[in-house]
């Protein structure tokens, strides 16, 4: 492929795709097992447990975030603007709580009382569940499009975000999160938490599913998204796949296969992410009018900044991905409630 398809704007375009898909694929679990902490958790220990398991996780995870705002900004500041002035509020909902959610892993042990305790697992269980949600309706936006200015600005309020259509793919986004933490934290603990975890998996996948085939036919069949994409064969191919997956996963996990099971959850939202991806491009926000249509031409850096951003990227990436492999390496461990300490012996009495 020849001329400006294959050019460094298709490239990155690519390139941020990627990181959204390791952001969704291993923050989806982290957001998964902190909301299914609460139901999942019968005591203190127990929700003491789901924390552990993505405890040596959940930041590193939140590079992928980062790297992927960072190389929005740089590649495609003409998008990172435009998405910051329609999703500011919405933006800064989901910011506050991934702070909260980082700050109740920290704070939880500092006092030694249940009350405290619980207060800070219902902070982490909400503040999992706000993104989770919150992502899958941003991007189902994207996808749906928005009322854009000439000049790429959003040009609705905060409701206009709330779309019957983005509000079912926030929930699918969050029942896929949910099955893929549940399928997890099967994986990563054992004993009856481990079990609880294996019900919960066998009925989210296939209704995460259901939820995703939902939305891409939804989407397909209003045909909101406008023209100007590679069309719907290759993103509903995506998303049916996603959801065929998701449905699999269930059986799996049911059975004690848990390993498999959330290596399909793993799979089905990349192909997820792929077909949000694949449905926008080459643009970047499809518009609903007035405006044109971000393209990843029209929003894009020069070029010398995207070959600059490239060199560095290619320096640097393989060192985070293997940091962020050994991570998973060294605590690969699976996790088991402790015995309960055995009861003090009576005293004997004196004879």
């Amino acid at each position: 492929m020849t001329g400006p398809v294959a050019s460094l704007n298709t490239a990155w375009f690519a390139w941020i795709g990627l990181l959204w898909t390791g952001y969704f694929v291993l923050k989806g679990f982290d957001f998964g097992v902190g909301v299914l902490s609460l139901p999942l958790g019968r005591d203190d220990l127990d929700r003491r447990l789901c924390r552990n398991a993505i405890g040596p996780f959940w930041d590193g995870n939140e590079v992928w975030l980062i790297v992927a705002a960072g190389a929005t900004f740089a590649a495609f500041p003409v998008w990172y603007a435009s998405m910051f002035s329609g999703f500011y509020l919405a933006l800064f909902i989901v910011l506050v709580a991934l702070i909260v959610r980082g700050v109740s892993f920290e704070f939880r042990g500092k006092r030694d009382s249940a009350r405290w305790r619980a207060g800070w697992d219902v902070a982490l269980a909400v503040t999992s569940l706000v993104p989770a949600f919150g992502w899958g309706l941003a991007f189902t936006d994207l996808v749906h499009g928005l009322p854009l200015s000439s000049a790429g600005l959003y040009l609705g309020s905060f409701g206009g975000l709330l779309a019957p259509v983005a509000i079912v793919g926030g929930l699918a986004s969050l029942t896929v999160f949910l099955a893929h933490g549940a399928t997890f934290l099967a994986l990563k603990t054992a004993g009856p938490l481990a079990v609880r975890a294996r019900r919960a998996a066998a009925w989210l996948s296939p209704l995460g599913g259901a939820l995703v085939a939902g939305t891409a036919v939804w989407l397909e069949v209003s045909g909101s998204h406008g023209p100007g994409g590679l069309g719907g064969t290759v993103p509903v191919v995506l998303a049916v796949a996603a959801a065929l997956v998701f449905a699999a996963s269930g059986p799996l996990a049911a059975a004690g296969r848990a390993g498999l099971a959330f290596g399909l959850t793993a799979l089905g939202i990349v192909a997820l992410t792929a077909a949000v991806f694949t449905a926008l491009f080459p643009r970047v926000m499809v518009s609903s009018g007035p405006g044109p249509a971000l393209t990843i031409w029209s929003a894009a850096s020069a070029h010398q900044t995207l070959l600059v951003m490239t060199v560095v990227a290619a320096i640097f990436v393989p060192l985070v991905l293997a940091y962020q492999g050994w991570s998973y390496w060294v605590f690969r461990q699976r996790l088991t409630r402790p015995a309960e300490a055995p009861a003090a012996p009576a005293p004997v009495p004196h004879k």
